[in-house]
């Protein structure tokens, strides 16, 4: 088992969440059962299966909740997009989460190499 709290990899998801809940606050009313709380699963999909994979007592299931964590990533990734192209956020905006985002998805690729 890992201390998911200890891995930059979830602190980072973390802080990136958090940023979203408040991006997501400013997305149209008629939203919030769609685009928005969609968005609002995904995010947090990636630190919450970063955190149970972490109390797998192996590490193959550890890396199959990362790729799972991966996985909300990419479906987030879609979201971002199709919120720019909505004008929910700027396009500088986007583009700064997709970075980060990017930045996020190469640690989860990384750390889920290393246990198998």
């Amino acid at each position: 088992m890992h201390n998911f709290k200890e891995l930059l990899v979830w602190q980072k998801s973390m802080g990136f969440t958090k940023k979203f809940y408040e991006i997501t606050s400013n997305f149209p009313s008629s939203e919030i059962y769609g685009l928005t709380s969609q968005i609002r699963r995904s995010c947090i999909s990636i630190p919450s299966n970063i955190a149970e994979g972490a109390g797998r007592n192996s590490n193959a299931q550890f890396a199959n909740f990362l790729n799972i964590a991966l996985g909300s990533s990419f479906e987030l990734e879609c979201q971002i997009i199709l919120s720019k192209d909505l004008n929910f956020i700027q396009e500088n905006i986007s583009e700064e989460l997709l970075s980060e985002l990017k930045y996020i998805q190469n640690m989860l690729i990384k750390l889920a190499q290393s246990l198998v």
